[in-house]
């Protein structure tokens, strides 16, 4: 995958290995967001398992180095084939409004597309203004803040976004 934005960076399929550098970016790339309740709750979103079993449809980048910049988990529904998920996307704050999460999501698109999935859905927090404005910004159609979406207190945003027509 390549991407003009995306400078240098390498893109590529995660392992196993990579589970705990990304646990080792989440709270430095949030920046305290909800603070010490959100630093665990970011860390539960990624168990090992998205790294073991989700990786033909996520994705990491990398600077030169190998150190990360950013990654994303997704998946195909096993309930709704025609659906695909962004599960989980993570860029380096030093990266933010230079493409790389447009690249990790335009490779995702494809890729869902290649699989069969019309839709593509994910949430984020009512609270996280810049995720809610990127996806606005890449066409998504957001929901009404939906209370304790994830539990109590858990409250989310969900967004759609239609790859392909109804007749196509």
């Amino acid at each position: 995958m390549t991407h003009a934005a995306a400078g240098d960076l390498s893109f590529r399929r995660p392992t196993e290995a990579d589970h705990a550098r990304v646990l080792a970016v989440l709270e430095p790339w949030w920046g305290g967001f909800k603070g010490a309740d959100g630093a665990r709750e970011r860390a539960l979103l990624v168990p090992r398992l998205y790294f073991q079993h989700f990786t033909t449809t996520s994705c990491l980048a990398e600077h030169p180095d190998g150190t990360l910049a950013a990654f994303l988990v997704g998946f195909l529904s096993q309930t709704e084939p025609a659906i695909a998920y962004i599960h989980f996307v993570g860029v380096d704050p030093a990266l933010h409004g230079q493409g790389v999460g447009r690249s990790l999501y335009e490779w995702f698109f494809e890729r869902a597309q290649a699989l069969g999935a019309r839709w593509i859905k994910c949430v984020t927090s009512p609270g996280n203004t810049s995720s809610r404005a990127f996806h606005d910004r890449l066409g998504f159609t957001a929901s009404p803040v939906l209370p304790d979406y994830d539990g109590p207190g858990l409250d989310r945003v969900a967004f759609t976004l239609r790859l392909v027509d109804d007749q196509g």
